[in-house]
């Protein structure tokens, strides 16, 4: 678990490294420019860094299932080296679909302006600047993202209700109380990416305004970054007991 809570945290702190700075340093300038470079390269890396942990999240409900499950196989299934894999997965799907999405995005002719009505350069918000006959392509590869993160997300409630019917079943109440503590912020941080994100790029355009649009961008783009690494410090006693005892240790072999 805490494998792929390291990673989490590294994709979390790229994706909002991608966007904020700029939106930061444009806020404090007075400015919303961006230069076309810049603008491709944001897109790549928030589109690599969003994936990517889409990808480690889904994989992280397949660790709860295999640790609450199926305890006794958990060593067999998930040693160091299958757990590897599958980060180095999740990270390289975030790459191709970051790749995917750049290169037609940015090889489309923007006939209806250069300015993009959000904090930073979001797919949808591109794809408005160009010629009505000339996006259908990124269309077809939006919805094709959009379905394979619906599926993924189907999978992790399919294994979130298989990890709830094990736990109910558990004779200890303190046991239970642990098991929901680690799966309910892991299914509610998803959920919310799931849900704001596919009404980001799936919303009919008569629904569409400024406010709703930097609202939901916020909440799939910012929110679920941020609220990771409170959500998974703050409720782990483990990890608060491990670093009290850390800091008297090295104060002791370190005067």
């Amino acid at each position: 678990m805490y494998f792929f809570l390291l990673n989490l945290v590294l994709l979390d702190l790229g994706c909002i490294s991608t966007t904020l700075p700029k939106a930061m340093a444009n806020a404090l300038w007075d400015t919303r420019a961006i230069s076309y470079q810049g603008c491709a390269a944001q897109v790549f890396f928030f589109l690599f860094f969003i994936a990517a942990e889409y990808s480690i999240l889904t994989v992280m409900a397949y660790d709860r299932y295999i640790a609450i499950c199926k305890p006794l196989h958990y060593g067999s299934l998930l040693g160091s080296r299958a757990c590897a894999q599958m980060a180095a997965a999740a990270w390289g799907s975030g790459f191709l679909n970051a790749v995917l999405h750049t290169t037609n995005t940015f090889s489309l002719p923007l006939c209806q302006g250069n300015a993009v009505n959000q904090f930073f350069c979001e797919v949808p918000h591109i794809l408005k600047l160009s010629c009505s006959d000339s996006y259908l392509r990124e269309d077809g590869a939006v919805l094709f993202s959009i379905f394979l993160a619906f599926g993924c997300f189907v999978f992790v409630v399919v294994s979130y209700v298989q990890i709830f019917r094990a736990v109910l079943r558990m004779p200890s109440s303190q046991g239970r109380h642990k098991a929901f503590s680690t799966c309910l912020p892991h299914l509610a941080v998803l959920s919310l990416m799931v849900s704001t994100a596919m009404f980001a790029y799936l919303k009919p355009p008569s629904i569409s305004s400024p406010s709703l649009d930097l609202v939901v961008t916020l909440l799939y783009s910012v929110v679920p970054p941020v609220m990771n690494p409170l959500m998974y410090s703050m409720r782990n006693q483990e990890v608060k007991d491990a670093v009290r005892k850390l800091f008297p240790y090295m104060l002791l072999k370190h005067p």
